[in-house]
């Protein structure tokens, strides 16, 4: 970020559980950093970039997502490295059988853990959020050597490049956000899987023709599970493996229903405070 610009900071009283939702909602409207804390978040917009209509549109995006969410203050900034601000709140973490870190934070990893080093745009896809570690911890025993591996809705790519970790053959990824295809390939440098991840900006057309994978990745939100049900499921290979998430609680029974979903064989939901994950299988 400029640091030679004036800011203005957001406060916004709103769960934990939604934050990461709503900070890729804020990117898309030019917020450009972001500091978390418990039940509240800081956003930060260069001043002339804040105008009426940015404001009504968070204000219905928390009336509508955010269970009494609102912006408790507004305040002026001086110019200040946000980045540098912003990287001191990511944090090493231990996730199933990963430690997850920053490569400006390494940290001691444990000896029985593999390193994922990740380097984030965005703060969703850092391991921070409760549907990136539920998928992680799935993982475990899971991934079978050479596996092939789709991500639909990359992020910064920390679930295809854990799977490659973990032995899988190959991986490819996608995401509508064009930060995300920067943002995974780099981390896919990081950590030395580069020549077995591709990924590409867009959606399920840049899928190669008849492609199928042994496991596929949705952490995305509920209704994209929903309308891109066939398109994910036909993606999965007979006897493959397919892990969703970006889901609440109560969205497991609207999944589960779901026609297309509901013909695989369920294996598995797992849940960690108000976030589940959900593991099928293709006939």
């Amino acid at each position: 970020m400029d640091t030679n610009i004036d800011w203005i900071a957001l406060d916004i009283v709103i769960s934990d559980d939604w934050q990461d939702i709503l900070i890729g909602e804020m990117d898309e409207w030019g917020f450009e950093g972001f500091e978390q804390e418990t039940d509240r978040l800081v956003a930060y917009i260069p001043a002339s970039r804040l105008d009426d209509s940015i404001r009504e549109d968070l204000e219905r995006w928390l009336a509508a997502h955010g269970r009494g969410a609102h912006i408790a203050a507004e305040r002026a900034y001086a110019p200040r490295n946000w980045n540098e601000e912003w990287e001191r709140t990511i944090q090493p973490m231990e996730v199933g059988p990963f430690w997850v870190h920053p490569s400006w934070y390494p940290g001691d990893k444990p000896a029985h853990l593999t390193a994922l080093e990740i380097d984030p745009k965005m703060a969703f896809g850092t391991g921070y959020h409760e549907t990136t570690r539920l998928l992680l911890r799935a993982l475990d025993g899971l991934v079978r050597p050479g596996v092939s591996v789709l991500d639909v809705g990359t992020g910064t790519g920390i679930l295809a490049i854990a799977a490659l970790r973990l032995g899988a053959g190959s991986a490819f990824g996608f995401d509508i956000d064009e930060w995300s295809a920067v943002n995974a390939t780099e981390n896919a440098w990081l950590n030395g899987v580069q020549d077995r991840f591709s990924v590409a900006e867009g959606s399920f057309e840049t899928v190669p023709e008849g492609a199928i994978y042994g496991l596929v990745f949705a952490n995305v939100i509920r209704d994209m599970l929903l309308t891109y049900a066939e398109e994910i499921i036909a993606t999965v290979a007979p006897g493959g493996d397919l892990l969703l998430s970006g889901l609440l609680a109560g969205d497991r029974s609207a999944i589960l229903a779901h026609p297309p979903y509901a013909a695989l064989q369920t294996v598995a939901v797992t849940g960690e405070g108000d976030w589940i994950a959900i593991h099928l299988r293709k006939p």
